[in-house]
């Protein structure tokens, strides 16, 4: 995988406040399998939406903005991108900024369903904080932060997949 490398999103939101702490640019990819009651990006769910970007022109956004304090992957769906998100990772990482990947799959699911096809770990691996689980609409809040339903979890990738347990934390 390299800068050419194509990746089809619905959107890129710089400066943002409220898909992680700190200020944070969030990259939303196009296409979701979840479909959840209630989404709150509904558009992100065709998988022809959207518009197609290089994983370089990403990288020049971020690279663009020096107050950036991480980049939140959002959708649509991040894991149905696994592969092109595990190098924007990567990429990202490299400087020194932090990854918080959002996603309808339950953590747990991720690990027992990985294989070299559709690059889960790879992308867990990049990603410092996992908000998981579908939004459920009957438990909405608007107290949560970062989260939209009461069944969300903030989850410490890096340490859950060193101590083999799902760690939750709060950001």
């Amino acid at each position: 995988m390299d800068n050419n490398e194509l990746i089809r999103i619905a959107g890129i939101v710089n400066d943002s406040i409220v898909d992680g702490p700190g200020i944070r640019l969030t990259l939303f990819v196009q296409g979701c399998p979840h479909a959840c009651e209630g989404c709150h990006n509904p558009h992100t769910w065709d998988f022809a939406g959207g518009y197609v970007v290089t994983l370089g022109d990403i990288m020049d956004k971020i690279k663009a903005n020096p107050l950036l304090d991480g980049v939140t992957f959002s959708g649509g769906e991040p894991f149905c991108k696994a592969a092109q998100l595990a190098w924007l990772g990567r990429e990202i990482h490299s400087l020194g900024l932090n990854v918080i990947t959002y996603t309808g799959y339950l953590y747990e699911y991720l690990i027992g369903h990985s294989n070299e096809e559709n690059h889960y770990m790879e992308l867990l691996k990049v990603t410092d904080f996992l908000v998981d689980g579908p939004f459920i609409l009957s438990k909405r809040s608007l107290e949560l932060s970062f989260r939209g339903s009461e069944n969300q979890r903030i989850i410490d990738v890096k340490r859950s997949l060193a101590e083999g347990r799902t760690v939750e934390c709060e950001l």
